[in-house]
């Protein structure tokens, strides 16, 4: 059972990451009913995935509070919270909490409810019977900031579908191509726009690129705007009325259009500052798409060596590494090669199966 993540409108990577699980964790031999935490003055209705839980997240916390209340009742061997909203439940609880960047890097991330927030993550490293990390990196960054025993750990990655290890149709690469003003071979990033995704050095060292490069290859930007990115909007958004060869795509109609828009990419760009796993990485050596990666948190751990690694506070490190992808054929080709590789390793499958094995280990303790 799963606490979906998934009803805030936009699907963000948590979103990402619940969906996948629920796809497919009945093939893992798990009977999986998803729950999702009403608001607390909403109506049975606004949930859009699953079932609502009795109480809303806050009433449920205000309750926690008194040592005595009752605990909340879940007809379920187990409960999943694919987030950190975690509340004393009367069977074991699991949660994956993905980072701790809010308490590690305040400064990048939304002050509203800021404090509530991380309190709330610290309380559900330790109410969580166990906790699922999504690499060794955050497992370190959970022991430090959110106090989590580090016995109660597992790391589990992320993945993909297996579908996207098959190039998609060619006609609906190309008609999303066109649909969205995009040429093929252009530099893509993909996340949402937040300070810790480094976009804006990824901007500076597309135009730091040789002018017929620029030409010839579109910087293509896709995500919605995220917490304190009004600067960088405006840039994106002046770079393009300059008549720069900068596309910023803010929300794809589908799933499917972004695996078609990886398939278009020449070279993807994730020079990331912090990732607790960095699912896009994943998705673009599905694709077949060469990655420049940052060698910073969790990235190389994620890579393991199938992308270019470069230091994302230089701009300089980060343009040359995109223009020796677009140069140097024969590192392309290894570079595409090793992705390949390290993508069948991490599939939502296997993701689903060793989260089964974590649920197996809580019961049977």
């Amino acid at each position: 059972m799963i606490e979906p993540g998934l009803t805030g409108g936009r699907v963000d990577g948590i979103g990402v990451y619940t969906g996948a699980l629920l796809r497919n964790l009945p093939q893992a031999g798990c009977d999986v009913k998803p729950y999702s935490f009403p608001r607390l003055r909403g109506a049975a209705g606004d949930i859009t995935v699953g079932r609502p839980l009795a109480r809303s997240f806050a009433g449920a916390s205000l309750l926690d509070l008194a040592l005595a209340a009752p605990r909340l009742h879940m007809p379920a061997d187990i409960f999943h919270v694919t987030d950190y909203r975690v509340v004393r439940m009367d069977c074991p609880v699991v949660a994956t909490l993905h980072d701790a960047l809010p308490i590690k890097y305040p400064e990048w991330c939304n002050p509203r409810f800021r404090a509530a927030k991380n309190w709330l993550q610290v309380k559900a490293a330790r109410k969580a019977d166990h906790v699922i990390a999504l690499s060794h990196f955050a497992v370190d960054e959970l022991v430090e900031c959110f106090g989590a025993d580090p016995r109660r750990i597992s790391v589990v990655p992320c993945g993909v579908d297996e579908e996207w290890l098959s190039p998609p149709d060619p006609e609906a690469v190309a008609a999303t191509l066109a649909a969205n003003g995009l040429r093929p071979g252009y530099f893509l990033f993909v996340g949402t726009l937040q300070p810790r995704k480094n976009i804006e050095r990824v901007l500076d060292a597309w135009l730091a690129l040789p002018a017929e490069v620029r030409r010839e290859r579109q910087l293509v930007i896709v995500g919605a705007p995220g917490a304190r990115s009004e600067q960088l909007a405006r840039r994106l958004q002046a770079a393009a009325a300059n008549g720069e060869n900068v596309a910023w795509l803010s929300g794809l109609a589908s799933a499917a259009a972004l695996r078609e828009v990886y398939a278009g990419a020449g070279v993807f760009v994730f020079p990331s500052l912090y990732e607790g796993f960095g699912i896009p990485v994943v998705e673009a050596f599905a694709s077949g798409v060469p990655v420049v990666a940052s060698n910073a948190s969790s990235l190389p751990e994620v890579s393991q060596g199938a992308a270019l690694e470069v230091d994302p506070f230089d701009t300089g490190a980060i343009a040359d590494a995109m223009l020796a992808l677009v140069r140097d054929d024969a590192l392309r080709a290894r570079c595409i090669a090793a992705g390949r590789r390290r993508a069948e390793q991490l599939t939502w499958r296997h993701t689903a199966r060793l989260t089964a094995d974590v649920y197996r280990a809580v019961l049977k303790n």
